[in-house]
């Protein structure tokens, strides 16, 4: 039996995505196992993330600073600007280092079930950022749901007056997929995104 404080600390571990309680288990035996190793450099880490957690004004981002590393890195290309639901998104597309502009977080999609409307979510910032100038592209990189595309939908509307570029995320096949293993909203997508050959 373990102490109630390293079984709290299980419990705690065990509610973070992609953790089960047997995988918190094993985490902590390994952090208590390594204690000097593991255990101390993860607390001293945690309490810097947490004295000194923000978000990004500028671009919804979380970060240690206010404005990001990314809103404050000189080589990005300031006319692009990429809109994205979360900072998980935002977090994956610059990890593949492929997008070199701005980035835009709305903090979650529309959604009438869920009760999520447009004030809910950081649309007026973005439509102020286009409004203020500078931007030559909008990139729409919205999850491939109904929610995701109903907020890109009603984002293109908000921003269709201003001189920009409005392009979106293509959806359909992904490199290596075989069609009989495909479902049929992504087959749609396929054929209706479909593009002359070169």
């Amino acid at each position: 039996m373990a102490s109630p404080e390293i079984d709290a600390l299980t419990q705690a571990l065990s509610r973070l995505p992609g953790l089960g309680p047997r995988s918190a288990r094993r985490a902590v035996l390994h952090l208590v196992k390594k204690r000097e190793t593991a255990l101390d450099p993860l607390l001293v880490a945690l309490d810097r993330v947490a004295r000194n957690l923000a978000t990004c004004s500028t671009c919804g981002n979380v970060d240690t600073t206010d404005p990001c590393a990314i809103c404050t890195d000189p080589r990005r290309d300031d006319r692009s600007l990429c809109v994205v639901e979360e900072v998980a998104d935002l977090w994956a597309l610059d990890r593949a280092r492929l997008f070199p502009g701005r980035f835009h977080v709305l903090g979650g999609r529309l959604s009438a079930l869920e009760g999520v409307r447009p004030d809910d979510l950081a649309i007026d910032s973005l439509v102020g950022r286009v409004a203020a100038g500078g931007i030559d592209e909008v990139v729409l990189a919205m999850n491939a749901t109904l929610e995701g595309q109903t907020t890109a939908h009603y984002i293109a509307e908000r921003i269709e007056k201003f001189p920009v570029r409005l392009t979106q995320l293509a959806h359909g096949l992904p490199v290596g997929g075989e069609l009989d293993y495909l479902d049929e909203g992504t087959l749609a997508q396929a054929l209706r995104a479909r593009r002359p050959v070169a």
